[in-house]
């Protein structure tokens, strides 16, 4: 019996570049379907170009019908104002995947590098040459590609793991007992 097939968009959102990666679950692999950028244009408001990048993401989640998103957690920046940027792009990308119904996953960037690449604090080059070996890519996507990509593949781990249904034994009532340890002693 195969696996429940899974389609998973990761975004990776930024002030400039926002990158998408979407790839499926299959019979316990990770298969790449689509990935992109979407570039802010440097002309025009803010509100303009967030406009863009909403319509856009949208047309994404269209074209491509996933099942469950996941976005990278903001993490803090040393610049208050690049913090903001970055936010409001994030918040649209929310925004638009909240406004499709899809359920949302939210992981550490920590995370995501840790499942792909085995460092929590792997390079983004690490992390793109990684995407493109599991993946069987031809060409290394763009580093916002790439990471968008990680994320789903962390997703789509973290749901192989959870599809496991690891159970836990109920602690027994009354009073707590330690557990006992028993040593071993050379002769």
């Amino acid at each position: 019996m195969s696996e429940r097939e899974s389609r998973i968009l990761g975004i990776d959102p930024g002030s400039q570049v926002t990158g998408f990666g979407v790839v499926e679950r299959v019979d316990g692999h990770v298969v790449h379907v689509a990935h992109g950028t979407i570039r802010s244009r440097a002309e025009g408001s803010t509100a303009g170009r967030l406009g863009d990048l909403y319509r856009t993401l949208c047309e994404v989640i269209e074209a491509h019908r996933p099942e469950v998103a996941c976005v990278e957690q903001i993490f803090v920046s040393r610049s208050a104002r690049s913090a903001l940027i970055l936010g409001q792009a994030r918040g649209v990308a929310l925004a638009a995947l909240g406004a499709s119904g899809l359920s949302v996953f939210e992981y550490a960037p920590t995370r995501i590098k840790q499942s792909v690449t085995g460092n929590g604090r792997a390079a983004k080059a690490q992390v793109q040459r990684e995407v493109r070996r599991r993946l069987g890519l031809g060409v290394t996507p763009a580093t916002d590609a790439a990471d968008a990509l990680a994320a789903a593949i962390c997703h789509a781990q973290a749901g192989r793991i959870a599809d496991v249904g690891i159970r836990t034994r109920a602690r027994p009532r009354g009073r707590a007992r330690s557990p006992v340890v028993r040593v071993r002693r050379a002769p």
